[in-house]
């Protein structure tokens, strides 16, 4: 049974994969939350729950690194502080986990390390791939950036995938979850003018795409994990309202959004239309690719 060393294993992410592939692999995670990932449903024989990477000399014993943890970036005000927590949070890890992977005779033989489409920046409607150059140079790309490279430290050693990650959608935690309550009162709607783009992915898929690239010995570099079909944001709310059988006529205005988020309101603001180019090419096929199918199996 391989050993994989996962950080941000309590995530969302995170935890669906152990869930989805415990009885596959043997589970080392780095965290400070030991509940979320002790569930009835998990098997805590196959899991060990360590709190400080130092104790690790080297990965020598590790065949899989799995690096999702990251302070998230819609949590509150982009203050000069909340913003050296998103980057340090990402940075660092990273940089350390890269060196234990340079610094191992025996290497791990893939490392999967998170990134986000905020990569890219704000776009327009054009179709974005893994090769897509022309980003935009604000602070989501800013972190990503730096973040990628650091992982890029130790590719030298091991096959590196950077997960360029969509909207992830789950009922119970992540973005959708804290769209449902309002939804559910009636009150869902657009941001802004609802054009902009929302590259999204189901929880499922996301993590069997994962599950994917360390089968796929011949995947690396940069992964867009969304699906295949981005819709705009009119065309979310509206799905969403649909699926949970709510209206979909508010509109919450632009200056609104500025004026209760600042900066992190071009997040919800602007999108990008990005598309699964290497995952598609290599025959990854999606459970989920259109948004309505993704919901109704969320919502069912």
């Amino acid at each position: 049974m391989k050993h994989v060393f996962i950080t941000g294993g309590t995530g969302l992410i995170g935890s669906h994969f152990i869930r989805t592939y415990q009885d596959q692999y043997r589970f080392t995670v780095l965290s400070r939350q030991h509940t979320p990932i002790m569930a009835s449903d998990i098997n805590v024989a196959a899991l060990t729950v360590v709190n400080d990477l130092q104790a690790f000399a080297n990965f020598n014993d590790v065949d899989i690194v799995i690096n999702l943890a990251g302070q998230p970036l819609v949590e509150q005000r982009w203050s000069r502080k909340q913003k050296q927590k998103i980057c340090q949070s990402r940075w660092q890890l990273t940089e350390q986990l890269s060196k234990l992977i340079s610094d191992s005779e025996s290497p791990p033989e893939c490392f999967l390390s998170g990134s986000a489409i905020g990569y890219y920046g704000r776009q327009g409607d054009q179709d974005i791939d893994e090769d897509f150059t022309e980003v935009y140079p604000e602070f989501s790309h800013q972190v990503c950036k730096v973040w990628e490279d650091k992982a890029r430290l130790c590719q030298n050693h091991t096959r590196l995938c950077l997960l360029r990650t969509g909207i992830v959608l789950d009922r119970n935690r992540g973005a959708l979850a804290k769209m449902i309550p309002a939804y559910r009162l009636g009150f869902g709607g657009k941001l802004g003018d609802g054009k902009q783009i929302m590259s999204w992915i189901h929880i499922q898929d996301m993590v069997d795409a994962m599950q994917f690239l360390i089968e796929h010995q011949d995947i690396k570099g940069a992964v867009n994990m969304t699906a295949p079909n981005p819709v705009s944001n009119k065309a979310f709310s509206k799905a969403l309202a649909s699926s949970l059988n709510r209206p979909d006529f508010a509109t919450m205005p632009a200056f609104v959004l500025r004026g209760l988020f600042g900066e992190m309101a071009d997040l919800l603001l602007y999108g990008q239309r990005v598309l699964p180019i290497a995952l598609l090419k290599a025959g990854f096929m999606f459970k989920y690719s259109e948004l309505e199918d993704a919901l109704q199996q969320i919502f069912k």
